[in-house]
């Protein structure tokens, strides 16, 4: 499992974080994905879908399938 808190983003953050937490109790990817692409556009309502999707696949990739450190692409909110 990753540690999320070393994440920058808190919208990236917060995806990690509830994807893994989906999949500990037996949610399939595919409803973990959705979930957590609705939980992106919360974060950013302005995001399309799409965004939202690419996004969400490129942090699940980086930090949970390959679990590589560091930063990843995303988008342009503040990092704290």
């Amino acid at each position: 499992m990753v540690d999320a808190s070393r994440i920058a983003r808190n919208c990236e953050r917060a995806v990690i974080t509830a994807y893994q937490e989906l999949k500990q109790v037996g949610t399939n990817d595919v409803s973990a994905f959705n979930s957590c692409t609705t939980l992106y556009r919360i974060h950013h309502p302005e995001a399309s879908v799409n965004e939202a999707r690419r996004l969400v696949s490129e942090w699940i990739d980086h930090h949970v399938v390959k679990e590589k450190p560091g930063p990843t692409v995303g988008c342009d909110c503040v990092k704290n």
